[in-house]
This record gives structure tokens, C-alpha cells and sequence, in this order.
């Protein structure tokens, strides 16, 4: 492997994780503290602290979902009695945060609606804020789903600047770390971002076989891959030679099947940090998170139906203009690009497009 995989003294960020199980939120703020045991000798305590201000979002109750007739129960949903290491269940990794909960409640909604067995979709949400656990109950009380709490601390010093701020948010890394974040017995999940709508059956998605490949997404090879990196990136062959043997396309990583237990084995964190830490010294990228998953992993991805993710209907990442569909079928339609369709219809000033988005919107008054 190159020269920039070798180990550079950086220790490779342990994941700090909290669960945030009912035990750890009913004791005050101040007292809601665990360690991370880094490389076995550094310890680095995690105080968790509620945001000073969290406006007053409100959403209505979901409509009432059940699995339809032909769905297969495991035992223990039978009995009652699920548990995110149940091998029945489809897993969704989502992230939440304030500023796109809007648009996380609609996802994971259409996803609820459009699916022929809701009840075996069990949702992983990350957050860096401790109080949004009760709005996401009270919006889905059936929902089968976990908090996780991402340490932004932990890809704050790594992160560089990016042609559109909301790209350098630490919670927009934490799919880097969804190996280390979720349960080991979890061997897949499907990522998602928080600005799309699913408008198929995700067992479909989840069903995808990757082969030997460690992810999976809709792949465009006819995209100017050379116009993700700089120039001086692909001057130095020492780095563009990463690419050497392989056919790079492009892919977008907001749609992405994970074989976790592959990523496990193979570190790819720790690839992905690798990159990250040459993008600091070398400005090789203007992109935020995308550009080291291309790095890692393009050429080397297991091609998913383009339906899966009809992306880019924000626009670009500067003006966010309106946006046709690609041609051909849809299952998934992604608001990617500075564009969201929540901002614009609240400004009246919609794309055509963002009333496929509304039917999923859930804002509004409170229960």
C-alpha cells in the first residue's frame, strides 16, 4: 500500500461512543460521563452537555405501521422482544442533528411508508447532542431504533475547510466510524444522509449482494472523476498512483451498502484518516467527506441500480437551483447540493421537485 498508510504516530481515534439508553439520560448532564481506553494507555474523559438552545421543533405523530402479511417475524419479535442484534432486522445508519432534523424525521418516514415490512427496519441514529431521543419517540413511537453519541472531537483536528460549510460539520464524518459506533454483531448497514426520501421498499436496497466488495452505491463513470482533486494531487504520482490499476468512478456517499464486518477487518477508518491527515499538509481535495471514500474505495465499489440514488436535486454546492431527475426509474430521490427542500418550500420558493419531498414531511404543530 502507499507510503501514506504507514503508520505516522497519529493514533487512529478510538471511537468514543454513549449509548443513550434511558439509565444514562435520566441522571443530570454534568453526571452522563464515560472513558475511551485509547491504544490502552491514554484515557480521555467525554463530558456530555445539553446544547444551550434547542428551538422548539415539533412534529406530528406518525401514522400507525405494520408488517404486512407475508413478512417473516424472527422469534424473538414473536416473543415480543427486539434487539438491534436480531438477524431479521434491516439496519439504517442516519444521522441527527438540529439543523437537518427536518429532513431525518422525512427520511426515515418515507421509509416507514414505503416499506412492505416496517417492523424489521431498525434504525441507528448518530447524533452530537444528547436531547433529540425523545422528539424521534414521540414522532415514531413504534420505531425500532438506538441513539449513539459521536464525539465530534474526534475528526475536529482532521477536517478541512470545504467549498460549502455544512460539509465540515464533524457529524457529517461519522460514517467513517459506523464499524467502531454500532454493535458488533451488526455485519451491514445502509447509510444514509438526512436530505433524501425513499420511495421504494428498502429491503430491496438492503438486499443488494456485494460480492467481494466492502460497499456498495449507484456508481457514475461518465463524471469527470479528475475534477474531485487537484491539480496537485494528480501532478504527484506518489499520490495519484493510488489509483494505479484500478477504474475509478464517481459515487456519492450518501446512499452506501456497508459490510461492516469486511470495513472491521480491513481498518478502512484508519485508510479514510490516513487521507484526511495528507489533505491537511498537501490540500489534495475541496470536497468534504466524499473525496477519501473515492480514494479508498472507487473502483473497487459494488454497483447499485443509479434508481437508488437520484442525486443532486439541491443543486450545486454554491447556488442550490432547481434540478431535473436523471432519466429512468427512482426509488431514492437525494436533495444533495446546498439546495434543501424543507428551506425552500418554507421560503416559497420550491423547485418543482421538492413536492415529491413534502408528502414525507412530518413538521409541524405538536402531538
Amino acid at each position: 500500500m502507499l507510503w501514506i498508510l504507514r503508520f505516522s504516530g497519529f493514533f487512529s481515534a478510538a471511537v468514543v461512543m454513549i449509548i443513550l439508553s434511558p439509565s444514562i439520560q435520566s441522571f443530570p448532564p454534568a453526571e452522563a460521563i464515560r472513558s475511551s481506553n485509547l491504544d490502552g494507555h491514554l484515557r480521555f474523559p467525554v463530558l456530555l452537555s445539553p446544547p444551550d438552545y434547542l428551538p422548539q421543533l415539533s412534529f406530528r405523530r406518525s401514522t400507525t405501521f405494520r408488517n404486512a402479511d407475508e413478512c417473516r417475524f424472527s422469534d424473538r419479535q414473536t416473543r415480543g422482544k427486539t434487539d438491534v442484534c436480531d438477524p431479521s432486522l434491516v439496519h439504517i445508519a442516519i444521522t441527527l442533528d438540529v439543523e437537518y432534523l427536518r429532513g431525518s424525521i422525512a427520511a426515515v418516514h418515507s421509509i416507514l411508508l414505503n416499506s412492505l415490512c416496517p417492523e424489521n427496519v431498525f434504525f441507528h441514529f448518530l447524533v452530537s447532542e444528547t436531547n433529540l431521543e425523545s422528539l424521534v419517540r414521540s414522532t415514531f413511537p413504534q420505531l425500532k431504533f438506538k441513539v449513539y453519541y459521536f464525539d465530534p472531537e474526534i475528526v475536529r483536528s482532521l477536517i478541512s475547510t470545504s467549498v460549502r460549510q455544512a460539509l465540515e460539520q464533524p457529524l457529517n464524518y461519522a460514517r467513517n466510524y459506523l464499524a467502531d459506533l454500532l454493535e458488533t454483531c451488526v455485519k451491514r448497514v445502509i447509510y444514509l444522509d438526512s436530505d433524501l426520501v425513499v420511495v421504494d421498499d428498502i429491503e430491496k436496497l438492503w438486499a443488494t449482494d456485494l460480492g467481494s466488495r466492502t460497499i456498495g452505491a449507484p456508481e457514475y463513470c461518465h463524471a469527470n472523476f479528475t475534477k474531485y482533486f487537484t491539480s496537485g494531487f494528480w501532478s504527484d504520482r506518489r499520490l495519484s498512483g493510488t489509483f494505479r490499476g484500478r477504474k475509478p468512478c464517481y459515487f456519492n456517499t450518501g446512499v452506501m451498502v456497508i459490510d461492516l464486518v469486511k470495513w472491521r477487518h480491513a481498518q478502512y477508518t484508519k485508510w479514510i484518516e490516513r487521507w484526511m491527515e495528507v489533505q491537511k499538509s498537501d490540500r489534495i481535495y475541496d470536497l468534504g467527506s466524499l473525496p477519501p471514500y473515492l480514494l479508498v474505495f472507487a473502483g473497487n465499489v459494488a454497483p447499485i441500480e443509479h434508481r437508488w440514488n437520484q442525486h443532486g436535486l439541491g443543486g450545486d454546492n454554491v447556488k442550490g437551483s432547481c434540478r431535473d431527475l436523471h432519466p429512468g426509474p427512482y426509488s431514492l430521490l437525494h436533495w444533495s447540493g446546498s439546495g434543501k427542500p424543507w428551506l425552500r418550500l418554507d421560503s416559497k420558493q420550491p423547485c418543482p421537485l421538492d413536492f415529491l419531498w413534502s408528502p414525507y414531511d412530518l413538521y409541524g404543530h405538536s402531538h
